[in-house]
């Protein structure tokens, strides 16, 4: 196959399957505001999810959720 027309077969799957993507997206977003609503450690909801840690926190704050306060974590005991 020529270049070029791998390059048209490329770019056609691409924005073939970018509205898929964005809806993936929106899913795991939306899962990580459930996640994190529920109680979730922020950390954990990070090693699942497809996001870096600044980006899960700014998903956090888009979503009127707040930094844990500092103190004992969730199952930690003293």
């Amino acid at each position: 196959m020529d270049p070029m027309t791998k390059l048209d077969k490329a770019t056609t799957r691409y924005r073939e399957t970018e509205a898929d993507h964005k809806d993936a997206r929106t899913e795991a977003v939306i899962a990580v505001v459930d996640a994190l609503r529920a109680g979730e450690p922020p950390t954990e909801v990070t090693k699942r999810s497809p996001f870096t840690a600044a980006y899960v926190r700014q998903i956090a704050r888009k979503n009127g959720i707040e930094p844990a306060k500092p103190g004992p974590k969730k199952g930690v005991q003293g």
